[in-house]
């Protein structure tokens, strides 16, 4: 059996991150992943251009259960401290909207720039090697392989969620915390597109592939972003940001003129240009073929002169206010990373070492921190896996 100090299970960005700091401070570490290659949710991620971080990460741009455990790693290890090092391996990037950035080239570069400071650091990396067994030994973990076993003083489980399972994504992670004792927050589908029952699908399916900007909210959480219509539901932006704030039975709102009193305009232009149809009115606001979905779902239409207020405030509500109840969501399938997961209150927010477990550690989406999109999850990534690597 061969002894390393520090043993990582999992290749992915925040894996890697632990690795090179581990590494780094002379500790012998072995990654161990499964796929066939390392970093392959960074491969995909971002077009193939990997969105890495986001310039204006805060904790307030994360769920979980315990909204305080993110604040110290992300205060210890910023965007800007992962943006300096991508300038210094000569990577080119560019802010593409509301603070994500980019890649000019691929995402090949993020994962070369990793993997680079990986070997520099000394780490061992083992891929295709599938974990069977871990068990914990007096003051050390023992972990079985399909190609050998292997001992450690300090673990390190960065095997994400279940999202993308083509990927290889499993639950493995929340499996191997509850043997060891932990609380999971049970996991589910976040930054997701919704779906809806067949009566309301059959009403949105004629605007699959139309786009409109909106805000779109739950309860007292709101984004301003992209909603686009697709054949199975509602996807873009702004729905993949409020579905991790979603839950089953609850209700959406849509406002699709954002910033804009509808039934004033609509007024208004009763007065400015009596003769005008009101689809054709919409059709100004909106994308032509959902200002006629409007008016056949409101049965309301013809010149704004013969459109009583009752009816035009109809309208206004309908455009400021679309209450939808989506059916359910995509599911793992589609869903770019997993909201719950390993309970925080038995991780330190310092070292992410497991309260009752020394030498056990989590890091990445595995815990219970999922951010918004745009780059604030490979900043969790980042953040957290630096931490670990300081400490194991």
């Amino acid at each position: 059996m061969r002894s390393f100090d520090v043993i990582i299970l999992g290749a992915g960005a925040a894996g890697l991150m632990a690795a090179i700091e581990a590494g780094r401070r002379g500790r012998a570490v072995l990654v161990i992943e499964k796929s066939k290659k390392p970093a392959e949710k960074i491969r995909i991620s971002g077009g193939g251009r990997c969105n890495f971080t986001n310039l204006h990460c805060a904790p307030a741009n994360y769920l979980s259960d315990n909204p305080r455990f993110c604040v110290s790693a992300l205060k210890r290890y910023t965007q800007q401290d992962f943006l300096a090092r991508v300038e210094a391996a000569g990577i080119a990037w560019h802010e593409k909207t509301l603070g994500q950035l980019f890649c000019d080239g691929s995402s090949q570069q993020i994962i070369d720039l990793l993997l680079g400071d990986c070997a520099a650091a000394g780490v061992e990396l083992m891929a295709e090697t599938a974990v069977t067994r871990v068990e914990r030994r007096e003051a050390r973990f023992q972990v079985a392989t399909d190609k050998g076993d292997f001992d450690c003083e300090s673990l390190v489980v960065a095997t994400g969620g279940p999202s993308i399972p083509k990927m290889g994504a499993t639950g493995f992670a929340y499996d191997l915390a509850e043997q060891f004792g932990l609380q999971v927050v049970p996991p589910r589908p976040a930054l997701v597109p919704f779906t809806f029952d067949p009566l309301v699908l059959e009403q949105l399916k004629p605007l699959s592939g139309v786009s409109a900007e909106a805000v779109v909210s739950c309860g007292k959480v709101s984004f301003r972003e992209a909603l686009l219509f697709t054949h199975r539901g509602l996807s873009g932006p702004a729905i993949l940001q409020i579905s991790s704030y979603w839950r089953p039975g609850q209700e959406i709102v849509v406002d699709l003129l954002p910033g804009r009193d509808a039934f004033a305009e609509l007024r208004q232009a009763r007065g400015d240009k009596p003769k005008l149809e009101l689809h054709n009115l919409l059709s100004e606001w909106l994308p032509r073929r959902l200002a006629a979905m409007i008016c056949e779902e409101a049965g309301i239409d013809g010149r704004l002169a013969d459109l009583s207020d009752k009816k035009l405030r109809q309208v206004g509500e309908r455009l400021n206010r679309w209450r939808l109840k989506p059916g359910g969501t995509e599911g793992y399938r589609t869903a770019e990373v997993t909201a719950g997961g390993v309970d925080t209150d038995g991780i330190s927010s310092k070292t992410f070492e497991a309260k009752s477990v020394p030498g056990l550690y989590f890091i990445g989406e595995c815990l219970d921190v999922t951010g918004w999109l745009g780059g604030y999850n490979f900043q969790w990534a980042w953040s957290s896996g630096h931490a670990a690597g300081q400490a194991v």
